[in-house]
C-alpha cells in the first residue's frame, strides 16, 4: 500500500515533564507547542505523580493550541502520533490514552514513536541535515548513547552508559552544591566564568564504547565533603571554577568515546541530540573537535534539543510513509530501547 506523500499528522509528547503537541504537513513542522511544569523545582527533581497530573491538566489545551496555530481542522488529519517510550509510566499513559481516544473518535491511524529515536530525527526538521550513515550522541537526563544511524528508521545503539546518564550527573552534582532543579543549565551558566582546569575529578574507565558516570558523581560528592571541612563556604567562593571543572570533565568523557566511535566506524558526520546537547560547553568542544579531526557536525536548534513534539512529528512522518502503524491495544513502554 502506497502511503500519502504529504500526510498531516498531529504528534503528542508526554514522556516526562513537558506536555507538547506539534502538527507536521508533508514533512514540514508547522509548530511546536510546549507546556513546562514548574512544580518540580521545589522538590529537586521530577515527581512522577505530579508530572502525570500536570499532563492531564495541560494536554487538551496544548493540542488545541497546536491545531489552531497550524490552521488545521480535525477532518484534515491523516494520523495521530505519540511517544510510546521511554519515559515515566504515568506521563506516557496520559499521552498514549489521549492519542488513542482522539484516533478512535476521528477514525485515524495511530503512529507510535520511540522518544530517543525522535531525538535523532530532530536533525531533519531544519537544514542542514546529516547524510546517512552518521553517528548521533544522544545525551539527556535519562540516557547517554552513541547511535549508528543508517536510515530514518534504521538505527542501532553502539555505545551507552552502564549506570547513570550524563544529564543525571549534571543535575545531581548541582543538587550537591545546593543549586535549584534543574541544575544542569545552571552549571553551564556558571561554568562560562570559571576555570575548567581548576579542579580534577577521578572517573571510571570503561571498555570500548561504554560510558559510566556514577564514579565521577561519587568523586564529586567526596570532593565537596572534604573541601567543606576545610572551608564551609568553599562552594560559594569557588562556584564558577567548580562548575567549569566538572563540566569540562563530563564533556571530555563524552568526546573520548565519540572519537573512538568515529575511529571504529570511519564515519565523520556527527550529530548530538537530547537535552544535554543544549549545553554550551559540549557544543563548543564539539565544534573544536570537528575542526581538529575533520568532522562534519550537526546540532539542532535549542527548542528541538529538549523534550518536544516536533521531533515526535518528524519521526512519525517517516513511519507514516513506511506504513508503520499500531493498533488501539498499544501500551506505553517505559524502558523502550532504540530499534524496538
Amino acid at each position: 500500500m502506497v502511503q500519502q506523500q504529504h500526510p498531516i499528522i498531529l504528534a503528542i509528547e508526554s514522556s516526562c515533564d513537558e506536555t507538547s503537541a506539534s502538527v507536521i504537513c508533508g514533512g514540514k513542522v508547522l509548530n511546536n507547542v510546549i507546556a513546562s511544569q514548574a512544580i518540580h523545582s521545589k522538590h529537586g527533581g521530577v515527581v512522577p505523580e505530579l508530572a502525570s497530573r500536570a499532563h492531564q491538566q495541560n494536554i487538551l489545551r496544548v493540542v488545541n493550541e497546536a491545531m489552531q496555530s497550524a490552521g488545521i481542522k480535525n477532518s484534515e488529519l491523516n494520523a495521530i502520533a505519540f511517544t510510546r517510550g521511554p519515559g515515566l509510566m504515568g506521563s506516557l499513559l496520559v499521552g498514549v490514552s489521549f492519542a488513542k481516544g482522539m484516533a478512535l473518535a476521528l477514525d485515524l491511524p495511530l503512529v507510535e514513536v520511540n522518544h530517543m529515536e525522535a531525538h535523532v530525527l530532530a536533525h531533519f526538521i531544519d537544514e542542514p541535515k546529516p547524510s546517512f550513515p552518521f553517528l548521533c550522541l544522544t545525551v539527556s537526563g535519562g540516557h547517554t548513547q552513541i547511535v549508528l544511524v543508517n536510515d530514518y528508521l534504521n538505527m542501532r545503539v553502539i555505545g551507552e552508559t552502564q549506570d547513570d546518564a550524563v544529564g543525571e550527573a549534571f543535575d545531581k552534582a548541582a543538587k550537591m552544591m545546593g543549586l535549584p532543579y534543574p541544575g544542569g543549565p545552571l552549571i553551564d551558566q556558571y561554568a562560562k566564568n570559571g576555570n575548567p582546569k581548576a579542579f580534577k575529578f577521578s572517573q571510571t574507565v570503561m571498555p570500548d564504547l561504554s560510558f559510566s558516570f556514577s564514579g565521577i558523581k561519587t568523586a564529586f560528592l567526596y570532593f565537596l565533603r572534604d573541601r567543606k571541612k576545610e572551608n564551609e563556604n568553599f562552594v560559594e567562593k569557588n562556584l564558577n571554577d567548580i562548575c567549569a571543572s566538572l563540566q569540562y570533565h563530563l564533556v571530555q568523557m563524552l568526546l573520548h568515546k565519540l572519537k573512538l566511535a568515529t575511529k571504529k566506524t570511519g564515519i565523520k558526520e556527527i550529530a548530538i541530540a537530547g537535552g544535554v546537547s543544549a549545553n554550551s560547553g559540549l557544543r563548543k568542544a564539539m565544534k573544536q573537535t570537528a575542526e581538529e579531526l575533520g568532522w562534519k557536525i550537526f546540532i539542532p536548534e535549542f527548542q528541538y534539543c529538549t523534550d518536544n513534539a516536533a521531533m515526535i512529528a518528524m519521526a512519525a512522518h517517516y513511519k507514516f510513509l513506511a506504513g508503520k502503524f499500531c493498533g488501539l491495544d498499544v501500551a506505553p513502554i517505559p524502558n523502550m530501547e532504540v530499534g524496538v
